[in-house]
């Protein structure tokens, strides 16, 4: 058998696939519609192995889901796709709701069918991964209890409400139908190949170019990281020994504000390539609207329950992560076009761009 990914060559996805693939002989059926943030040069080191396959498609395909399934019959699923940027989402929110919502909908309609007609055995082991956010719980005040299992839904972007709206549709096709799902609320994930209008590759990405380093307001949002690596860990043993229906907080145990972040990054660069003051570099510009304040996940739970613990700190992720960025200039090159420089001309002062 094998497992069908959705969203397999976006930041978190291809991560997942490439460890999959070094990590499992089982074969990988990658289906992603390779929107601006999907890159299929993620996969370049995977693309000829026999075990993989790609396909280029929607979510949204009811037909090319109902062949993929039949023609693959996968054991799992393990759902990435997704429109991921809070920025965009408040600018252009009606792609949110086709992708993450109708998108979501419609996966949900042809595994359930699918899964139905599998014979029991099979049934019982089949699982769908449904990877989520923890801003779906919305903000937390400074001395707020961590984001957990329990936490309410209240979602405060579009982009977060979108991914709540997919997170209730997931338990809802549990709850009625009996479809063995498995949800991750994750923390901030941070590594290679994410698109660089996120905030890490974006200070690096800027800052190595000797240009301005915007930071949104005071820069004192509190984010929990989580280096993408040991998130693709938690899915892999959530694939392994999760429980139908069980929802899995998954953090890095890493809060640092916007503004540590940054000048971490410029720290490091400064120790990596010396001879420019990147903290001169750095501009606050105009916040976003509705900008959440902290979030923070406490995911004792999940370890208890998976035996599963980031393996990463903050600093030796974040090291790992820009060296992986210096190192990968053509890579950065390729994707600092088209649609990053249209983002960039739309959501920053032109003073900044």
């Amino acid at each position: 058998m094998s497992i069908l990914v959705t969203g397999g060559a976006g930041f978190i996805g291809s991560n997942f696939v490439l460890e999959w693939m070094a990590t499992h002989d089982e074969p990988l059926v990658n289906l992603d519609k390779l929107t601006y943030a999907g890159n299929r040069d993620n996969l370049i080191s995977v693309q000829d192995d026999p075990r993989y396959r790609f396909v280029r498609g929607d979510i949204g395909d009811r037909s090319l889901l109902v062949r993929l399934l039949r023609e693959h019959q996968p054991r799992a699923v393990v759902h990435f796709a997704a429109e991921s940027h809070v920025d965009r989402s408040i600018i252009a929110p009606d792609a949110f709701m086709q992708t993450n919502v109708m998108g979501t909908f419609g996966l949900l309609e042809a595994v359930q069918e699918y899964w139905e007609g599998m014979n029991r055995d099979l049934r019982d082991g089949f699982r769908f991964l449904h990877v989520s956010t923890d801003e779906v719980f919305g903000s937390l005040k400074e001395n707020d209890p961590e984001f957990d299992e329990y936490s309410p839904y209240r979602p405060n972007s579009p982009y977060a409400a979108s991914k709540a709206a997919s997170d209730h549709l997931v338990r809802a096709y549990h709850h009625t139908y009996g479809l063995p799902t498995v949800t991750s609320n994750c923390s901030n994930n941070y590594g290679p190949y994410q698109f660089p209008e996120k905030l890490i590759p974006l200070v690096i990405h800027r800052a190595r170019s000797g240009q301005l380093i915007p930071v949104y307001g005071d820069g004192l949002q509190i984010r929990d990281w989580l280096h993408v690596s040991d998130h693709c860990a938690a899915l892999r043993r959530m694939l392994a020994v999760g429980e139908p229906g069980a929802v899995y907080a998954v953090g890095g145990s890493a809060q640092r504000t916007n503004v540590q972040v940054v000048e971490a990054l410029c720290a490091l660069l400064g120790e990596a390539r010396p001879g420019v003051d990147y903290f001169s570099l750095v501009r606050t510009v105009k916040d976003r609207p509705g900008h959440d304040r902290r979030y923070a996940v406490n995911a004792s739970r999940t370890m208890d329950l998976l035996g599963w613990a980031p393996q990463e700190t903050f600093a030796s992720g974040l090291r790992r992560t820009m060296q992986w960025y210096l190192d990968n200039n053509e890579w950065v090159s390729r994707v600092t076009t088209g649609a990053y420089r249209e983002w960039m001309d739309r959501q920053y002062p032109a003073s900044l761009v």
